[in-house]
């Protein structure tokens, strides 16, 4: 068989089951001289197993009789002939806003095929794991000049930003640290529990849309990020999913209270 260029839609066909059994060699290995498009392929995987258990109650429920009465028409009502053709789109349309309503009402922020968000949440992971691992230059500023950071920082970036108290969560400050992102720039503030388990806040100007969700790959640390109000705010960490998304929300919670307002 003669090799071919594969696209993204290939990467939806293989996730869905749908990828010709033997196009399944070429289609790893170009995911595998590909990056980018693995990184993809990863998200996308993570996305549909989020969506299927965000949805699987309702998978189980009976359709509304109103949604029956659509699609076949109601017998007791024969004002207007409907064609089979005309059942057939009116099915179409039934699923097609179904599945978008159940996605936008049910999982806001998941699956969210944003280039912005993909690129925030990979620059965050990726500083997470430059300087997480760093035992005497983690940080630009220690924690001990905490006040200096934050000004800095904040003038930096361009926010009004805050360092979260996340004792609670049994993490302490160690410092933080300026960062490039995209075409600006970003803060990185790390945090650390009494076991050394480190997380990262990393906070930035963003003008794209709405966002939030979880970045999440194979032996990668995860990210729990929005991109909101004109910021992006990513918490970072190898850390169980549950525990990382508590802290998450404590921070953010914090964030989305100080970072409002423009310095």
């Amino acid at each position: 068989m003669t090799a071919r260029d594969f696209t993204e839609r290939d990467i939806h066909l293989a996730l869905d089951g749908e990828l010709p059994d033997e196009e399944r060699a070429a289609f790893e290995a170009w995911l595998e001289a590909n990056p980018e498009m693995k990184a993809r392929n990863n998200r996308f995987g993570t996305d549909r197993e989020a969506l299927r258990l965000a949805l699987a109650d309702a998978l189980d429920e009976p359709v509304p009789a109103r949604f029956t009465k659509l699609v076949v028409g109601d017998p007791g009502t024969r004002m207007l002939q409907r064609s089979r053709w005309w059942q057939a789109a009116a099915a179409a349309v039934l699923l097609a806003t179904g599945a978008a309503g159940g996605y936008v009402a049910g999982t806001r922020g998941i699956g969210t095929e944003d280039a912005v968000a993909d690129r925030f949440a990979e620059e965050a992971v990726a500083a997470y794991v430059v300087y997480a691992a760093e035992k005497r230059h983690a940080v630009e500023v220690p924690a001990s000049d905490e006040e200096h950071m934050r000004n800095w920082l904040s003038a930096r970036i361009g926010l009004k930003l805050v360092t979260p108290d996340l004792t609670a969560d049994g993490f302490q400050l160690v410092g933080g640290r300026l960062l490039p992102a995209g075409a600006g720039k970003a803060a990185m503030l790390l945090y650390e529990d009494a076991e050394g388990n480190r997380i990262s806040l990393f906070v930035t100007s963003e003008s794209g849309s709405y966002a939030k969700g979880t970045y999440a790959e194979k032996n990668r640390p995860t990210a729990v990020y929005w991109l909101d109000k004109g910021y992006g705010c990513a918490v970072v960490g190898a850390l169980p999913q549950e525990r990382l998304a508590i802290v998450a929300r404590n921070a953010y919670r914090q964030l989305i209270e100080g970072t409002e307002s423009k310095v």
